[in-house]
């Protein structure tokens, strides 16, 4: 029998709704569990109130996204290992076994020079967690290209002991998902299930709406021998009500569920 594959909501497919919203939707959709993206939101960077919500609504974090991006450099800490610290005490109390983690920025000077060694220390610090490196993207502006990340937007040209599997990430970097997921070999984590066209920017569209081979990367996973958890970040904010949000998470959610060839909690 094959082993379950977990589908979680990132709480970043909800936004402009905030982290509560997620829980809510993830438990009427009949997802497995949550991501939750540590970002402004109070709610998110907050352990009692989060495994309230997990308790209220019946979904467990069973993965945390430190916060990387541009607009989350200043909470908890300016400190990014300080952020990163916190967010290993965060998925420890929460019960979660995933840290999703970002490759350093350029302008992250010390922080990029130590990153490699200082992320195998925390690794062997917070036993039990795993600390996916995702792969990123480069950007393109008024027609021309730069990587704002050290030493690149693809992990695997560093080596790092596991990797998220991003695949929006993949069509805005003009490279396709089965390909990276190869190089990743063993170290597949993690993967952010989302789709692009492949117009250089990182559009998060439904699984199924852009140009990734996403239904057959879910597909190979289990000859991969993938042991890890499939978190659907999907962008929704241009939606015009909750019930388009909802509807596009269903589709996103059943997706994955055939494409893994594995049932709902429901008729499993």
């Amino acid at each position: 029998m094959t082993s379950r594959v977990p589908v979680l909501l990132s709480t970043s497919s909800v936004f402009p709704e905030r982290t509560a919203a997620a829980f809510q939707l993830a438990a009427a959709l009949g997802y497995d569990g949550v991501e939750v993206m540590v970002w402004t939101d109070a709610v998110s960077q907050d352990a009692g109130a989060l495994k309230g919500l997990a308790e209220h609504y019946g979904v467990p974090v069973l993965s945390v996204h430190a916060p990387c991006l541009l607009v989350t450099q200043r909470v908890w800490s300016p400190d990014p290992w300080e952020r990163l610290r916190r967010s290993a005490e965060l998925a420890e109390t929460l019960g979660a076994p995933t840290v999703v983690v970002h490759p350093p920025f350029t302008w992250q000077r010390e922080y990029a020079r130590t990153f490699a060694e200082g992320l195998a220390e925390i690794e062997g610090r917070f036993d039990g967690l795993r600390f996916p490196v995702e792969n990123m993207f480069p950007v393109r502006m008024a027609g021309r290209q730069f990587v704002p990340y050290v030493p690149g937007w693809d992990p695997t040209e560093v080596g790092y002991s596991s990797y998220t599997l991003d695949l929006s990430h993949c069509a805005a970097s003009h490279i396709d998902s089965l390909d990276l997921a190869d190089r990743m070999g063993a170290g597949l984590a993690h993967v952010h299930l989302g789709d692009g066209t492949g117009e250089g920017r990182d559009e998060h569209l439904v699984p199924g709406r852009g140009t990734q081979p996403c239904a057959e990367l879910l597909r190979s996973l289990a000859g991969r021998g993938f042991t890890g958890s499939v978190a659907v970040e999907v962008s929704t904010r241009g939606a015009k009500s909750r019930a388009v949000r909802e509807a596009d998470l269903r589709e996103a959610l059943a997706f994955a569920r055939q494409h893994l060839g594995t049932p709902s909690p429901v008729d499993a």
